[in-house]
């Protein structure tokens, strides 16, 4: 018989425990650490008691464990985003799907949409006041959603409208509600749930149509829409994705593929005011068509401010060995991103913002995790590093981005996603038409 062994932790009332996480998730796991030290037990609403680790080896050991030892837990967003979702699915059928998917996201087919991304980012900042200051986010969100309703059904029109309106009110109402316990039902006409549902039912509908014209298109092998590719592939066993997967995957795309990227965009512009020597450097080197300080700069954003602050896993054999830890079947656990990157002996100086430490230098896939890892790494990590390297590289080009010596945007916990409380504020200037340089494009991609 396998001797269970969890690393200690709080004492105190689990709704006391819970409550100092749900209040502020980056101080609670920062003074458990001083506490506790890489690992402690802790109880979370609606998981239970909760292993947190964040020493890389025993990461590593939960990334690269089997799904059959480990994986996702059973309260996560595929309920929301449907029985077909990557998010759901576990085991053989995950591999299965994450196998159809991988290609619009990788390699050769990002260069399709590039030049679909600076358009819409040309077309956002046209908007922009100049000389006040406003917040960001909101505008760095319907970039990114453009870009992911262009990307995954290619053309505009009236579907394209109404997601276009559709889709940001589930991701907001999802986030919210994201943090309370699931009912079996959606019951009545009134409250969160039934509205969720509602627009749960307005999507399928759209999509529905949407799937219907592309399935009569003549040309469907032509276009470079993720939708018309998944209504091409085949499983290895020739069987074709059914409509509600492909419903699932997409909004699956939609939501998880919009709010981070503008989130961490966000981030940038907060973090940039506030260091306005990496800021010159920046401007310089995109007049000069590189590429490798911006590179690094987005990777340093996502180790100091991640948008999402951990990844979980449920224990799914009769029993796990992760280092010094033997945890049993059904434990839920929880790796730090925010601890992880917070770690002196793998980022000196951790607290600092610091973009040189990744210039020339790939972070290792263990370490550097704001796209989780494992079988379960975002699917859509190399896209929204070309994405956020694109933006950023078109806002430095057309714009002044001024300095600021106002303090750092606190955190806002949103549900899912970690944002700067004013969301990112700026003041800009549009900066006079110079001769055309050919810019690298190329991002450094983060391969799962």
């Amino acid at each position: 018989m396998t001797t269970v062994k969890l690393p200690d932790g709080p004492t105190t009332p689990d709704f006391l425990q819970g409550l100092e996480v749900m209040v502020g998730r980056t101080r609670a796991w920062r003074r458990l650490h001083d506490r506790y030290g890489s690992a402690f037990t802790i109880y979370m609403p609606r998981f239970g008691r909760m292993v947190v680790l964040s020493d890389p080896a025993e990461v590593k050991a939960l990334f690269t464990a089997s799904p059959e030892a480990a994986d996702n837990v059973d309260v996560n967003l595929g309920q929301f985003l449907g029985p077909g979702s990557l998010f759901s699915l576990r085991g053989a059928e995950h591999r299965k799907q994450r196998k159809l998917l991988t290609p619009p996201f990788h390699g050769r087919r990002l260069e399709v949409y590039e030049a679909l991304i600076e358009e819409e980012a040309v077309r956002e900042f046209a908007t922009w006041p100049e000389g006040r200051e406003f917040a960001t986010m909101e505008s760095m969100m319907r970039i990114t959603l453009n870009v992911i309703l262009r990307a995954v059904f290619g053309a505009e029109g009236k579907e394209f409208d109404e997601l276009r309106e559709l889709v940001p009110k589930l991701v907001l109402l999802g986030s919210a509600l994201a943090a309370l316990p699931v009912p079996e039902k959606f019951l009545g006409r009134f409250g969160p749930w039934a509205r969720f549902a509602a627009h749960r039912r307005h999507y399928d509908e759209i999509v529905g149509r949407l799937i219907d014209r592309a399935a009569a298109d003549e040309h469907l092998g032509e276009r470079d829409d993720v939708l018309a590719m998944m209504l091409q592939s085949r499983y290895d066993d020739g069987g074709a994705m059914t409509r509600g997967e492909i419903a699932d995957e997409l909004l699956t795309l939609l939501t998880a593929g919009h709010e981070t990227t503008a989130t961490s965009l966000a981030w940038t512009v907060e973090r940039l005011r506030r260091h306005p020597d990496v800021l010159r450097r920046l401007v310089a080197e995109v007049d000069a068509g590189g590429s490798e300080l911006r590179e690094a700069t987005l990777l340093e954003v996502q180790r100091v401010r991640p948008v999402i602050d951990s990844t979980v896993r449920k224990v799914r054999a009769e029993s796990l060995e992760l280092g010094r830890w033997t945890l049993p079947k059904g434990q839920n656990v929880l790796v730090s991103i925010r601890l992880m990157h917070d770690n002196e002996q793998l980022f000196p100086k951790a607290r600092a913002f610091d973009p040189d430490r990744f210039v020339g230098v790939r972070p290792g896939t263990f370490k550097w995790i704001p796209f989780g890892g494992g079988a379960r790494r975002c699917i859509g990590a190399a896209f929204a590093t070309m994405e956020m390297n694109i933006v950023l590289r078109t806002l430095l080009r057309d714009f002044t981005l001024e300095p600021t010596t106002a303090p750092d945007e606190r955190t806002h916990f949103r549900g899912v996603a970690l944002a700067p409380a004013k969301k990112g504020r700026a003041v800009v200037h549009r900066r006079p038409p110079r001769p055309a340089v050919v810019a690298d494009t190329h991002s450094a991609q983060v391969t799962a």
